[in-house]
């Protein structure tokens, strides 16, 4: 299979009759990709242990429900990256940052929970942002593209744990970021309009990152559009908004919409993105759409709590930024469990104030594979066709 050329090949022919030469058009599928890796950009929507490697582990009972442990993942399970890999036929990505029992050879997961695309000018103790922003991902993946060929080299173990050299250039490399730049505005107490006014200096920052890893050989790009921030409880408890504010499912609009004009910027930077890159593929998932769809709809599919917590303590949405998700508290010189978990997740949206459950990950997934939420309409498995 070939790659990069378009989903549907039409070959025309004549056919003969006694009377006339009639054209008849041939029309042959397109055979799915074959990505040999994945290489992603992100934050904690997408990360597989980076922060915890860095910073200490996802404590329980995160990971509780699929690993059966703490697996780097904030969240009780999977995320969206890990369905992803399972649909391509990939195991699920090693962290870049994650020196304990790594494998490298399918790919690398470069994202951290809690970064953003801007640098920040705070700790992760200050302001709970990552330092590890787009750009240092980017430094993080030049650095690992050009030393893992020579480790490879090497032989035996680390040419089987490292990326062949071509599987670079027939990756897909997947983003899933922009949230915190928007949050850290909110949370520095700047107001909708100042967020908005620094918009376009991240969309701005994005597009490059994008140009540099085009420049790396990167041809396959599958970019997540961000999602409706302002029906996350840790957005609602910091950040009251007034009553005619909030929309008919619960969630407050200024901070949704301020989402919504981030989305139409980035998908406007995917379009120029197209017409600077001409070899490059680049798919767009409206991931929006279906988290909102999934909040206001959910009881239509399952999820009976579409904002209040599953995992928290307290607080009209079980959330408390203080005594978060396995938290625990000292009562009589005994350490006892606060942050404990619900005891049926997949009824949940909402994971830990800040994330989605794996349920509700999983239902996302499903939406956005085949390409209905996709600009181009482009399925996950042909997402290597330039259209």
């Amino acid at each position: 299979m070939a790659f990069g050329l378009s989903s549907i090949f039409v070959i025309t022919i004549f056919a003969i009759s006694l009377t006339n030469l009639a054209p008849v058009s041939l029309v042959l599928a397109r055979k799915p990709c074959r990505f040999h890796a994945i290489f992603n950009f992100g934050d904690s929507n997408s990360d597989t242990g980076g922060l915890s490697a860095a910073f200490g582990q996802a404590p329980p009972p995160n990971g509780f429900s699929y690993f059966g442990a703490p697996a780097g993942r904030y969240t009780d399970g999977r995320l969206l990256i890990d369905f992803i890999a399972e649909s391509l036929g990939l195991p699920y990505l090693s962290a870049f940052l994650d020196s304990v029992g790594t494998n490298f050879s399918h790919g690398a997961n470069f994202a951290t929970a809690g970064s953003t695309i801007r640098p920040q000018n705070t700790t992760l103790q200050q302001s709970g942002f990552s330092p590890i922003s787009l750009n240092v991902q980017f430094y993080e993946f030049n650095d690992f593209h050009a030393r893992t060929q020579v480790v490879r080299k090497r032989g035996g173990v680390f040419e089987i744990l490292m990326p062949k050299k071509e599987h670079f250039s027939n990756a897909l490399y997947t983003f899933d970021i922009g949230q915190n730049d928007l949050t850290a505005g909110y949370f520095s107490n700047m107001s909708t309009d100042e967020v908005k006014a620094y918009v376009p200096d991240v969309l701005n920052q994005f597009q490059t990152i994008i140009q540099y890893i085009y420049n790396q050989g990167g041809r396959y790009f599958w970019i997540h559009n961000t999602g409706p921030v302002g029906c996350l409880p840790y957005v609602m408890e910091r950040i009251p908004v007034l009553a005619g504010q909030i929309d008919d499912y619960g969630c407050a609009s200024p901070f949704n919409e301020v989402a919504q004009f981030f989305n139409r910027g980035l998908k406007k930077i995917v379009e120029q993105l197209r017409k600077n890159l001409p070899h490059a593929a680049i798919t767009y998932v409206d991931v929006y759409s279906v988290k909102y769809s999934l909040i206001s709809q959910g009881s239509k599919h399952g999820f009976k709590h579409p904002l209040r917590t599953c995992c928290g303590h307290g607080g009209k949405y079980n959330y408390n930024k203080n005594l978060g998700c396995g938290a625990k508290v000292n009562k009589h010189g005994k350490e006892v469990l606060v942050g404990a978990p619900c005891k049926d997740p997949w009824t949940y949206v909402n994971w830990d104030g800040v994330h989605f459950t794996e349920a509700a990950n999983k239902y996302i997934f499903e939406r956005i594979v085949n390409g209905s939420l996709s600009d181009p309409p482009t399925p996950l498995n042909m997402a290597c066709y330039r259209n």
